[in-house]
């Protein structure tokens, strides 16, 4: 056998390439099916191995594939009669593999870093996924220069030496990212936006909720499920509106108008106040104002005779005092919070009585039953005060005219 080998050395050489070959797929059949199973059979009795979330960046994958490479860059040195170019070649490569998997390996436990720290409450004020694709990008770089360092056979000080030259072009390709981690920076250190926020930049066709803040965009779903990807840097240069603020307060603002038909106010008469106190609500107000007029008139004497020099009590004021205390006793209006009830100035629609308060929930759903709970009374409860909901006149109502059914007042401006 040794004769034959001395007259054909290649075939040895090939032999022994062949085995390296059998021994690199060995030691990753060994790393891979029986360590791999001791470590899973250790790593499964804590909280990492019963978390698949956390499995699945294969970080132990990872590390088992570094042995077999290893195997090949310590092993081509004993192959005989290889020529020294190809070694070398060969051993870079295997080392060029190897700095490629640390890279790999790093990378994925800067990811577990990052899903551990989701898992935290503060996790959505502030997030670290921008600094963690950062590191990323730093340790691939490195990475980089030190495969290409190892492939030409040349120490990294040189190529890093060449790397001041090239500052301004790196400068110039990685702008955007320099300009994302800055502004990446901005909105961390100052909780402009958070995980979790509701905000609304129309600009960009996002209204919605904050579900991801990455180093290059932040991604918002919309309330019609659609996902607006921003650019990071476009929350520090534009604007928009975050309405965190209003869901920490735990109320949430109604500002809404009734239009009344301004020729339905007027004076109230004696028949309509005793209608009017039997209402809980206006009780204690009817009887403070009504003693307060009393006082007012009685000091004007003679002139009282005459009903334009007495102050009188209107539908429209006894409406919104109503509706004040309707407010404040309704159990979905937040108390500590502004309840204001004021008249606009009026136009063509009539005059406005804005309506104006907080509910004590910030849940959309509830807010809307609560306004619109509030509303359904407001209009269904107009007419006992004898006033009338200004609207345009609808197809409904010419046509009712056209037969001649005008209401009184048309009718009576038609004459």
């Amino acid at each position: 056998m040794t004769e034959f080998f001395q007259s054909y050395p290649w075939l040895l050489t090939l032999a022994a390439l062949l085995g390296l070959m059998l021994a690199a797929l060995f030691a990753n059949f060994v790393v891979k099916s029986i360590l791999l199973k001791i470590l899973d059979r250790i790593v499964a009795k804590t909280a990492f191995g019963r978390d698949e979330e956390l499995r699945r960046h294969g970080l132990v994958e990872r590390m088992a594939n570094i042995v077999p490479a290893q195997v090949i860059a310590s092993g081509i040195t004993l192959v005989p009669d290889l020529p020294a170019s190809v070694t070398a070649v060969i051993t870079n490569v295997a080392l060029a593999v190897i700095v490629l998997m640390v890279a790999m390996v790093i990378s994925a436990a800067l990811n577990i870093v990052d899903t551990l720290y989701h898992r935290r409450s503060d996790a959505r004020i502030k997030p670290i996924k921008g600094y963690i694709q950062v590191l990323k990008i730093a340790v691939y770089v490195i990475a980089a220069l030190l495969m290409i360092a190892t492939l030409v056979d040349r120490s990294p000080l040189i190529l890093l030496s060449g790397l001041g030259a090239m500052a301004a072009v790196l400068i110039l390709v990685f702008q955007d990212t320099l300009l994302s981690l800055v502004a990446g920076i901005q909105i961390s250190s100052t909780g402009m936006v958070r995980v979790g926020d509701w905000i609304e930049m129309p600009s960009l066709n996002a209204n919605g909720d904050v579900i991801e803040i990455a180093l290059h965009t932040v991604q918002v779903r919309n309330f019609d499920k659609t996902i607006t990807t921003i650019p990071i840097r476009k929350l520090v240069t534009d604007s928009f509106k975050n309405w965190r603020g209003m869901q920490e307060s735990g109320g949430r603002r109604i500002k809404r108008s009734i239009c009344l038909d301004q020729n339905s106010i007027g004076f109230l008469g004696p028949e309509d106040l005793r209608k009017l106190e039997r209402f809980g609500l206006l009780e204690t107000y009817l009887t403070q104002k009504q003693a307060e007029i009393s006082q007012w008139n009685e000091k004007l004497g003679p002139r009282a005779q005459i009903a334009a020099n007495t102050r009188r009590i209107t539908n429209i004021g006894t409406f919104r005092a109503y509706v004040d205390t309707y407010l404040r006793n309704h159990p979905g209006v937040h108390k500590a919070m502004t309840i204001m009830v004021r008249q606009l100035e009026p136009g063509p629609e009539g005059l406005p009585l804005e309506i104006y308060c907080f509910t004590n929930t910030t849940v959309w759903t509830s807010y809307e039953g609560i306004q619109a709970d509030i509303f359904d009374h407001l209009f269904a409860i107009l007419p006992e005060f004898n006033l009338r909901v200004f609207q345009n006149p609808s197809g409904a109502d010419l046509s009712t005219w056209a037969l001649g059914n005008l209401p009184d007042k048309v009718a009576f401006a038609g004459n």
